[in-house]
C-alpha cells in the first residue's frame, strides 16, 4: 500500500467526495480505486460483455463531452481563483467512476454491470474514493498536463500489461470461473494508474501520485 504523502504548500484541507467533511480515503493518497475479487464469474459473460457495453460506450460518449466543457470552464476558475469549484468536481469524479466501472467490467474483474449513474451503488465491486482538495494551485491549470506525463507514460504500460493479463482471465474464467489473485492484481494496479493520472492531469487532486505497485485488492 501507498505510504502517506508528504504535504505542499498547495495541499491544504482535504474533504472527501460526497458533500459531507469526512475522514481522508483509506490508504493515504487522495485517490483510491478498491476492487473485490469475485468468489466466481460467470463463465460465459466474458463473451459477450463487449456486446453488453455498446450502451455504456455510447452514453459515455456524451457524458465525456460534458466532462471536457467542465474541465475547460475549471481551468480558467483555478487559474483565477485557486479553487476547483465544487459541484464541478464532483461531476468529474462521477465521470471518472462510472468510466472506471466500465473498464473494470470490460477487463473482466467484475461481472456487476456498471450502472447508468455518477453516483456509487450498492453492490459495485469496484469503486472509487477521492478527496476535494479545498485550494489548487493556480499554476497547476497551467502545467499539470506536463507534470503527469512520466506517470502516465508508466500507467499507459502497465494498463496494457493489464489488458494481457485480462485477455488470460478470458479462458480462467471460461474454465474455472475465477481469476488468480495475480492477474487480478494486476488488472486492479492499471485501473488505479489509470485513474490517478487523470486526477492529476485534471488537477483534481494535487499530491503527485506515488509510482508504488499496490499488492492488496
Amino acid at each position: 500500500m501507498s505510504e502517506t504523502p508528504t504535504p505542499t504548500p498547495d495541499d491544504d484541507v482535504l474533504v472527501a467526495s460526497g458533500g459531507a467533511v469526512t475522514a481522508p480515503v483509506p490508504g493515504g493518497y487522495p485517490v483510491q480505486v478498491t476492487a473485490v475479487d469475485q468468489v466466481e464469474y460467470a463463465r460465459f459473460m466474458p463473451l459477450i460483455k463487449w456486446l453488453l457495453l455498446i450502451p455504456q460506450y455510447i452514453a459515455l460518449f456524451f457524458v465525456g463531452i460534458a466532462a471536457l466543457v467542465t474541465v475547460f470552464i475549471a481551468f480558467f476558475a483555478v487559474l483565477f481563483t485557486g479553487k476547483f469549484p465544487r459541484g464541478m468536481w464532483d461531476f468529474l469524479v462521477g465521470v471518472h467512476r462510472w468510466a472506471l466501472r466500465v473498464t473494470a467490467y470490460h477487463m473482466l474483474i467484475t461481472d456487476v454491470y456498471p450502472a447508468f449513474s455518477l453516483d456509487e451503488k450498492p453492490g459495485d465491486t469496484v469503486k472509487l474514493h477521492a478527496e476535494y482538495p479545498e485550494h489548487v494551485g493556480n499554476w497547476r491549470a497551467l502545467v499539470a498536463w506536463l507534470l503527469v506525463i512520466p506517470y502516465a507514460i508508466v500507467a499507459s504500460i502497465i494498463v496494457w500489461i493489464a489488458s494481457i493479463c485480462s485477455f488470460f482471465a478470458f479462458f480462467t474464467i471460461i474454465f474455472t470461473k475465477k481469476i488468480p489473485d495475480g492477474l487480478f492484481n494486476v488488472i486492479r494496479n492499471g485501473l488505479v494508474w489509470q485513474t490517478r493520472s487523470g486526477f492529476y492531469m485534471y488537477f483534481m487532486s494535487t499530491i503527485y501520485p506515488p509510482f508504488e505497485w499496490e499488492d492488496e485488492k
